[in-house]
């Protein structure tokens, strides 16, 4: 393909990574409370009383984005990825004045970024397709883990399925490897998280975790699983060592894995078969 269109294709795909950015941040924020409202609602159903009337529907779509402070509405103007935060807003309600979270416009330049960077490594593939899907999926599984400590199933399961149908045709992966690795990368973790708690009577991580491995595992093939395992223990152990030092986290404060997988998942998209025959030309 030629550097212009190549080029051409990759700017289009930032500026869709940009719209989707922003969306994602609505996700990232919402998709928690409404877990939150469906659980309690069927607590409630078990104790056999009444679920709680919720103020208002809540969902992907509904009520507008609104400030949390003075509850104003978001116009159109004050919505424009990226720009708005800068130029118009810059950084403050247009409503209270109180500071907005430097995580929006971060959240969708990240989006924006990886995004072009999927068209210019695949082109004008399935490859491209497949991989911004699941590179959205990824973005948005972090930030919620770091906000609450959940992989919401709604967004795991649906994403290791969709890596079994993308690989149907081979598309990053034959189908084998692909149905190998989702058993694999599930039972992986699996087996680690009962070897732990066996031995320490305590939960090293969540079944989300299980569920994302497993995901990636679909969408990438058994033969990543390693370098992924591997790239995640490494950057989760230096995270966490740095903040027990840094910022005196307390050791047994949680901290979520979640993160850490998407970013060797990530890595592993882009670069896990150079990284893998490396590895194997290192040890002969």
């Amino acid at each position: 393909m030629l550097p212009e269109t190549q080029g051409g294709l990759a700017a289009v795909a930032g500026l869709l990574g940009l719209c989707v950015g922003s969306f994602l941040n609505v996700v990232i924020h919402r998709l928690p409370k409404m877990m939150e409202r469906e659980w309690l609602g069927q607590c409630a159903e078990l104790r056999g009383e009444t679920a709680p009337a919720d103020s208002e529907p809540l969902s992907l779509a509904k009520p507008r984005s609104r400030c949390p402070d003075c509850g104003h509405q978001i116009t159109a103007l004050e919505n424009i990825p990226l720009l708005s935060y800068l130029l118009v807003l810059k950084g403050k309600c247009s409503g209270c004045g109180n500071r907005i979270s430097p995580r929006y416009p971060i959240i969708e330049a990240i989006t924006g970024l990886l995004s072009a960077y999927v068209a210019w490594h695949f082109g004008p593939t399935a490859q491209a397709a497949g991989a911004l899907l699941l590179l959205w999926a990824l973005i948005s599984l972090s930030a919620i883990d770091l906000d609450t400590q959940l992989l919401p199933d709604s967004i795991t399961l649906p994403l290791l399925w969709l890596g079994l149908l993308f690989n149907l045709w081979s598309t990053f992966t034959d189908l084998p490897s692909a149905v190998i690795g989702a058993m694999a990368g599930y039972l992986a973790l699996w087996t680690v998280f009962w070897l732990f708690k066996l031995s320490t009577g305590k939960e090293g991580m969540g079944y989300g975790d299980f569920k994302l491995l497993a995901a990636l595992g679909a969408w990438l093939g058994w033969q990543m699983l390693p370098a992924i395992i591997l790239l995640s223990s490494v950057v989760g152990a230096a995270v966490g060592i740095t903040l027990i030092i840094a910022t005196r986290h307390g050791r047994n404060v949680p901290i979520p894995f979640g993160p850490y997988l998407a970013a060797a998942g990530v890595i592993a998209l882009f670069w896990g078969t150079q990284i893998t025959n490396t590895y194997l030309g290192m040890i002969g």
